[in-house]
């Protein structure tokens, strides 16, 4: 399936979460099994030209991706957390939503230091999130250079904000709109 019938595959549900949102919601990708697989394939191969050694993915829908995308590849998957949820020492990074602040965590033991790993997740909307997963992920060693998305809304800017800090960044589809 080519990104442009992957696209057909993502439902639009307007005013959610609030009034004016268009929401773009990857599940109906996700249930649809050739979709799926199709966004994997294409993920794991520009994945695969990025030389990626590891893949790593946020909480939640990054762990779908990214997951399937590591094991398609034969490579490591690093887990970004929410606080609290690891088992071990970690270490973390606050970071500005919209409204308010959110942290992130990784098991620094989980990263050989210099090991090359691309970010991948469902979407890049303000970037915040990306951006935070790329400075903790740095400073716990990694070669960070290319993230993946299966959606890119450009006019929220996320992407120009991650190029600025080094990252290649590619999406498979992208939405105008909010």
């Amino acid at each position: 399936m080519s990104p442009d019938d992957l696209k057909a595959l993502v439902r639009t549900v307007p005013d959610f979460p609030s009034p004016g949102i268009l929401f773009r919601d990857i599940t109906t990708l996700i249930s649809h099994g050739d979709g799926f697989a199709a966004s994997v394939e294409h993920l794991a191969d520009l994945a695969r030209a990025a030389d990626a050694e590891a893949i790593a993915g946020m909480e939640a829908r990054g762990f779908i991706f990214g997951a399937a995308v590591a094991a398609r590849l034969g490579i490591g998957f690093v887990l970004v957390r929410k606080p609290g949820k690891l088992p071990v020492p970690t270490i973390g990074i606050d970071y500005a939503l919209e409204y308010g602040r959110d942290r992130l965590e990784i098991d620094p033991g989980a990263v050989p230091p210099g090991q090359r790993i691309v970010i991948v997740d469902d979407l890049i909307a303000t970037g915040g999130t990306a951006l935070a997963a790329t400075e903790l992920l740095r400073r716990a060693g990694a070669r960070i250079d290319h993230a993946l998305f299966m959606i890119d809304l450009p006019d929220l800017h996320g992407a120009e904000r991650l190029r600025g800090d080094g990252v290649i960044v590619q999406a498979l589809m992208d939405f105008a709109g909010h």
